[in-house]
């Protein structure tokens, strides 16, 4: 298999996992529900995406003070911290309580702990992009449940204008993405395009130029030798050893899978185990659409923010399969 072809099936990869993550959020759904997981009493206050993107300017401004002071533990504590959460709440939901103590699923905890004692031991590609997974599908289900259609919809096209700006204009995204690569967190899906790839291996990182792995937006492949490629250079996918996608590429789009599936009475799909409909459907297809248009941009060797591409699909994706449901455009937009 010439190295071109592994790089494809890297991509379908990448594919795969953020349908992973799409489909175990909208498993989640109806588990987190129950357990009353929801993060706000009025998911319908436009008022919540405006907190919640004042959130991600805050930590993204953390982040780059602790990267200025080398006090990056800090950071890759407290992202251990957060995996061992959205993990434990995940898998309460998956794992039988078969041991208990109270109310407490001890089995649940136990595996979750794994997760945490498995990012600080040995944080391979693998168990980054099996906790990425996850993580992604718990946050987005839960975001998802807690932001109503028009939240939704404005947290998405107000993050996919702030990436943007950050990749392009301030560039301050590709310094936090010099500063995460070399955590080996779970703010970034790796997928090898060669069966010896090791992440752990790959201690220096990635130079900012030629990636942006950053936790709220950008979609990016690594050339090996850290050399940033011509973007019009037909070989420039020649050197890659792994591709690099941000998670929050993967969970922003995916709240408004989860918010369509939750809040919009359009005809529930007849699919096993999860929820969907029409506009759910819709909003993954769009996603996905942004993201293959995203990595063929990628690989040829300069960063480019995600979000407009996978927001703007999963927005639009969305409103098609509303319309084609018959659901009033209004309705659809949430007011």
């Amino acid at each position: 298999m010439d190295h071109r072809t592994r790089v494809l099936a890297a991509v379908g990869t990448t594919v795969l996992l953020f349908l992973a993550v799409q489909l175990g959020a909208l498993a989640l759904i109806e588990p987190f529900h129950d357990a009353d997981r929801q993060a706000v009493e009025d998911p319908g206050n436009p008022t919540n995406s405006l907190v919640y993107f004042a959130v991600i300017l805050v930590a993204t401004g953390f982040m780059l003070a602790t990267f200025r002071y080398d006090l990056e533990w800090i950071v890759r504590a407290l992202v251990v911290g957060v995996s061992v959460m959205l993990a434990w709440f995940v898998l309460t939901e998956l794992v039988p309580p078969v041991v208990t103590a109270g109310s407490m699923n001890v089995l649940a905890v136990a595996a979750a702990l794994g997760v945490g004692a498995a990012l600080v031991l040995y944080p391979e590609w693998y168990v980054i992009d099996a906790t990425g997974v996850l993580m992604g599908a718990g946050a987005a289900a839960l975001f998802g449940i807690s932001f109503g259609l028009l939240p939704a919809l404005l947290l998405l096209a107000g993050l996919a204008i702030y990436d943007a700006v950050s990749v392009y204009r301030t560039e301050h995204m590709l310094d936090l993405a010099a500063g995460v690569m070399d955590l080996k967190i779970p703010v970034v899906l790796v997928v090898p395009t060669t069966l010896s790839y090791s992440y752990l291996a790959d201690g220096e990182g990635a130079d900012p130029d030629a990636s942006d792995p950053d936790a709220s937006g950008g979609g990016e492949a690594n050339p090996s030798d850290g050399d940033s490629v011509p973007e019009d250079d037909p070989a420039a996918d020649a050197g890659r050893d792994a591709l690099f996608i941000g998670l929050g590429d993967a969970i922003i789009p995916t709240i408004l899978v989860a918010s369509a599936a939750y809040f919009l009475e359009a005809g529930a799909l007849s699919v096993p185990g999860i929820a969907l409909n029409l506009p759910a459907l819709g909003a993954i297809v769009g996603t996905l659409a942004g993201l293959v248009v995203l990595m063929g941009m990628v690989l040829k060797g300069r960063p480019h923010a995600g979000l407009p591409l996978l927001n703007g699909g999963a927005i639009g994706g969305y409103l098609l399969g509303a319309l084609a449901s018959g659901v009033p455009i209004a309705a659809a937009l949430g007011l």
